[in-house]
């Protein structure tokens, strides 16, 4: 169970992460280590150029063909209907190339908005460039939107920092929102918050892929894609995930949580509400590792991160990383068996998060608890 007065400061939290950092070499956590706080950052700010991003997007039949007068980086495109049998063709110098099969991303969304998972199409792919695009979708296919994205090329973006970002353990930074570029105008329609914030306590942790490119030449242009895609071509009012982690190890700050410099939680320690996990993403932390894990591992530098992150939630919320629960929605009181830390093919239908990486879950959960003193 959470702890029912959770250490709430940022300072405080952030040294508690910061201890479980220092815990992957010495050993487990203990009360003192984790009261230990992250220290004084420097005053001053600095200001840096961020590529806006560009789009260009449709519904309906105006969808499956779109042209563009930037270069198209990433494609994204949802539907209703079978999530087989779709295939893209990109136009580079207005010139069609050859037709593609087009392999659907996981399953995600607000709650209440899950429908059949079977049913619920999306993709979204690195198309390098593309001046445009075609889409051929399965019979039957609805509610067909699509996008094409490019977050590298556009107008310069000013943006100003702390001289140090916050530390969250360790030496390991997060990138706020602002840092990997956030245009925070974008959780907005019509002048109003797309999809307000709500914060419930956290009982579960989950682990995702992206299902996107390895070897990622540039991860926070591929963060921003992800941000508009979901936040505006999907209609969700933000990015999925409370956390998403390069192949660096790098840990970028997800969903909006409030003014409060803390990632992904209220003052109050309660967890804001995402879109990761259709049905049950009240209560449900979603970690989002870049690229695809069907075929192999993550990389060291990222499977540690996860680890670090992940230990550290455990113990601030106070779960036991190994246990089995019964999870139960806040919100409309749907119950679901699960685990502490799951995989998100644990509470839908979806490959996610890759084979190879969710065969390493058991050996996840206990590295955590291990870290937590738990094990």
């Amino acid at each position: 169970m959470p702890h029912s007065k959770p250490m709430v400061s940022r300072r405080t939290v952030i040294g508690t992460l910061g201890a479980t950092a220092a815990a992957a070499v010495v050993g487990p956590l203990t009360a003192a280590t984790a009261a230990q706080a992250a220290g004084p950052q420097p005053a001053g700010a600095q200001t840096v150029g961020i590529p806006q991003t560009r789009a260009v997007s449709a519904e309906g039949t105006e969808a499956t063909a779109l042209q563009a007068d930037f270069p198209i980086q990433y494609v994204g495109a949802s539907w209703t209907g079978p999530r087989r049998g779709a295939s893209i063709r990109l136009h580079r110098d207005g010139v069609p190339g050859d037709w593609q099969a087009l392999t659907t991303s996981c399953a995600g969304g607000p709650d209440g908005h899950e429908g059949d998972a079977a049913q619920n199409a999306s993709a979204l792919v690195a198309v390098g460039g593309a001046t445009g695009y075609e889409l051929r979708l399965p019979d039957g296919a609805t509610d067909v939107r699509s996008a094409g994205i490019d977050t590298t090329a556009g107008p310069t973006r000013q943006v100003s920092l702390p001289l140090t970002e916050p530390v969250m353990f360790g030496g390991i930074q997060y990138l706020s929102r602002a840092a990997w570029g956030a245009d925070e105008s974008k959780r907005f329609k019509n002048g109003v918050e797309n999809t307000p914030t709500a914060y419930y306590p956290l009982q579960a942790l989950t682990v995702h892929h992206t299902d996107g490119i390895n070897a990622d030449p540039d991860p926070a242009a591929t963060v921003r894609a992800i941000y508009e895609y979901h936040a505006v071509t999907l209609d969700w009012g933000d990015i999925g995930y409370h956390f998403l982690i390069d192949e660096a190890g790098r840990v970028y700050e997800g969903r909006y949580s409030g003014t409060d410099p803390l990632p992904a939680h209220d003052a109050s320690g309660n967890m804001v509400t995402a879109f990761h996990s259709a049905g049950y993403n009240s209560g449900n932390l979603g970690i989002a590792l870049l690229g695809t894990l069907s075929g192999q591992l993550p990389t060291e530098a990222a499977r540690r991160s996860l680890t670090l992150l992940l230990a550290g939630l455990s113990f601030w919320h106070g779960l036991d990383p190994e246990a089995a629960i019964t999870f139960v929605n806040p919100v409309n009181g749907v119950t679901k068996a699960a685990r502490t830390i799951s995989g998100h093919r644990d509470w839908l239908a979806t490959d996610c998060p890759g084979a190879t990486m969710y065969d390493t879950l058991p050996a996840l959960r206990t590295d955590v608890a291990h870290l937590t003193g738990r094990a």
